[in-house]
């Protein structure tokens, strides 16, 4: 009786891991692979998406101990360390925190027309070292999409002279605005559409401060992003100011509506306008007011790096990456708020340091090294990546691509997998290859226009020319239908950049372990293969890659 029941209970057991390995789209799970509902994974994303790691901001105390977490699970796991025999590769930052932030004053004809009060109608910050910023009666210029880009044939700034003044800009670039593929790339975003672009062209413009009109749409999330990532503490890279504007912001939309009133005119009178070929930037005759304190200090954080050494091409590298950091903790209405980042990105970090274990338990390591990058400061503007991607710590030329992992899909396997700047490399044909083994479909991201391309740090690595995967689970659920997917899109919005990310009812992991079989799969091709892929000739990248071929030979 006691033999048959054992028997019974080992066919149930088998039976159900037989339902697991399908329902997750894997025909065949690879010796040294992710191995499904595997307890380490979600040990790491509770740990690090917990109440005591604070968030996980740059150089705080959350911060110093998500570094030697991840640092202590490499050392563990036995990868060798990538920066001069250290894991850590500090990355110098300037940590700024404002305070007694004014309303922004709109005055016109010497008469106070609106005041927009901050967090609620706009968001502002400096990245001066200075105590005291102060924009006082700085006049204001339209200056439509804020773009130079002569490869369009396009410049906003064309005919004006804006040293000193304050630039009002709309959020995204014209392609998205008209849906005209003639106009830039049509609905997908290109960097000139990235906020990000826009401070620093202003800055070279010789503004004194710009403001972007914030749209849900064209801009790729709500107001409720901008506030939560624009309030408490901010960082940037410690180098110069010169670069930087007196102080940069956004503008609620209802609040832009009435400040284009206030011109005289309508918002949507300018947008038709700014989408026009030689459009010409235009005085606003107002002028904006505000001022308010804050604090700096330079402070030092890390990139962690760990790597495999290869058995053939040492020097050769594929390189797994994700951020460590969120946003920290801040203080609203007298009550601290941590903001966990359950997926965004404590799942990455796991996953990273799941993958470097199971690579480390291969029978025999791959013929090129493969290396392991945790980056800081990606939530203050890619910081972490761009320091590495100028400091690399192995050779660029070398570096065979990228994988990198940013928010992995928490919400159940998939019978899809989006790639963000799918068609942009010749890593399609790996993604492809690997995803058919799963019998899923590769599809290019369903928000173009949001512009995730320019949003996470394999950005900064395609600068350089590395070609880089950046996908994650798709929108046609296994065994779910079209209400599931529109509830998950949902529950995404609503929880980005807000407290709320944190390990919640709708978890499922068996979509984290899909994708992580598929990155270890495309990884391990890569690393075991004598292929440099390169980009597509459309890409505006294809030429850095091929100027750095002749420094490949073995």
């Amino acid at each position: 009786m006691k033999a048959k029941m054992i028997r019974s209970n080992l066919l149930y057991y088998l039976s159900a891991m037989l339902f697991l390995f399908s329902a997750s789209g894997c025909r065949e799970e690879p010796k040294g692979g992710i191995q499904p509902f595997h307890e380490d994974i979600k040990s790491h994303i509770k740990t690090l998406a917990s109440d005591a790691f604070e968030g996980r901001a740059p150089a705080t105390p959350g911060g110093r101990k998500t570094v030697e977490y991840i640092e202590s699970e490499f050392e563990r796991i036995g990868l060798k360390p990538a920066a001069n025999s250290s894991y850590r590769q500090p990355v110098s930052l300037l940590e700024f925190s404002g305070s007694d932030f004014s309303k922004l004053e709109i005055s016109g004809n010497e008469k106070m027309l609106d005041a927009f009060q901050y967090d609620k109608e706009m968001m502002i910050t400096s990245n001066r070292r200075e105590k005291e910023i102060n924009i006082d009666n700085s006049e204001l210029v339209f200056a439509g999409y804020g773009i130079v880009a002569p490869e369009y044939s396009w410049n906003d700034y064309k005919g004006i002279d804006v040293e000193g003044k304050t630039v009002v800009l709309l959020v995204n670039d014209p392609g998205f605005a008209t849906r005209n593929d003639s106009l830039f790339t049509g609905k997908a975003m290109t960097y000139y559409g990235r906020w990000t672009y826009k401070y620093e062209e202003a800055a070279r413009q010789g503004a004194e401060a710009a403001l972007i009109v914030h749209e849900e749409e064209p801009a790729g999330y709500g107001w409720g992003v901008v506030s939560s990532s624009w309030s408490g503490t901010q960082y940037r890279m410690a180098d110069g100011d010169a670069s930087y504007l007196k102080a940069e912001g956004w503008i609620h939309l209802d609040a832009a509506k009435k400040l284009f009133a206030d011109a005289g005119t309508s918002l949507e009178k300018a947008k038709e306008k700014a989408i026009q070929r030689g459009f010409k930037a235009e005085p606003m005759n107002l002028n904006a007011s505000i001022s308010f304190n804050q604090n700096f200090e330079e402070l030092e954080s890390y990139n962690v790096a760990g790597y495999l050494e290869g058995s053939e091409y040492p020097n050769e590298t594929v390189l797994y990456m994700a951020h460590w950091d969120h946003l920290g903790k801040v203080e609203k209405e007298g009550k601290k708020i941590i903001y966990n980042g359950a997926s965004d990105n404590a799942t990455g970090v796991a996953g990273l340091i799941t993958m470097a274990e199971r690579f480390a338990n291969l029978d025999e390591p791959p013929d090129r090294s493969v290396v392991f990058l945790a980056v800081t400061a990606e939530e203050s503007g890619l910081i972490g990546s761009k320091y590495y991607a100028e400091n690399p710590l192995f050779p660029v030329a070398k570096t065979v691509a990228g994988i990198n992992m940013d928010g992995l899909n928490v919400y159940g396997p998939t019978n899809n997998i989006e790639a963000i700047g799918y068609g942009y490399t010749e890593l399609d044909d790996y993604l492809k290859k690997h995803a058919k083994k799963q019998n899923r479909e590769v599809v290019p991201n369903a928000h173009p226009e949001r512009g995730y391309y320019f949003r996470s740090d394999h950005f900064n690595l395609s600068r350089k020319g590395i070609p880089t995967v950046y996908a994650s689970g798709g929108n046609d659920f296994t065994g779910r239908g079209e209400e599931y997917a529109e509830k998950v899109e949902e529950d995404r919005r609503s929880r980005y950049h807000q407290p709320s990310d944190t390990i919640h009812e709708m978890w499922s992991y068996g979509g984290i372990h899909q994708d992580l079989r598929l990155f270890f799969n495309i990884g391990k091709d890569l690393a075991n293969s004598d292929d440099f892929p390169g980009w597509t000739k459309e890409s505006e990248f294809k030429d850095i890659r091929e100027e750095t071929a002749d420094k490949r030979q073995r």
